[in-house]
């Protein structure tokens, strides 16, 4: 049996790409407690004192989520499994009816009549 082959998606997320996600969790909360406080000071009743708390609690859970570190993410891989590769064929040792090139094994030499059909992908 052969060893798994390495995929390029099991390698993690780069740490500059980590660090700006995590950055902009952060800014895009801090800028709804801002709403909120904005908003507690503009109306009054219960919708201020609800502002009021999300104010207070929306740094905590800004803190919690920018500092809980990289995002262990799975993709879902499966093993390459390569093309068969095409059948080799062997033509006959016989004479072509077109000439010989210069420099090419005359007839009946060692290797000559023996072309390998090939096609590139």
């Amino acid at each position: 049996m052969s060893e798994p082959v390495p995929s390029i998606t099991s390698a993690p997320e780069p740490l500059a790409v980590d660090q700006a996600r995590r950055t902009r969790s952060y800014l895009i909360q801090m800028s709804i407690r801002v709403v909120c406080i904005i908003g507690a000071v503009l109306v009054d009743g219960w919708v201020r004192w609800a502002l009021v708390a999300a104010a207070v609690v929306l740094p905590y859970s800004a803190v919690l989520i920018a500092n809980s570190g990289r995002d262990q993410v799975t993709h879902g891989t499966s093993p390459v499994t390569p093309a068969a590769a095409p059948a080799l064929t062997e033509l006959s040792d016989a004479a072509p009816d077109v000439p010989w090139a210069p420099g090419a094994p005359t007839p009946g030499a060692p290797g000559a009549g023996r072309v390998i059909d090939h096609v590139d992908d």
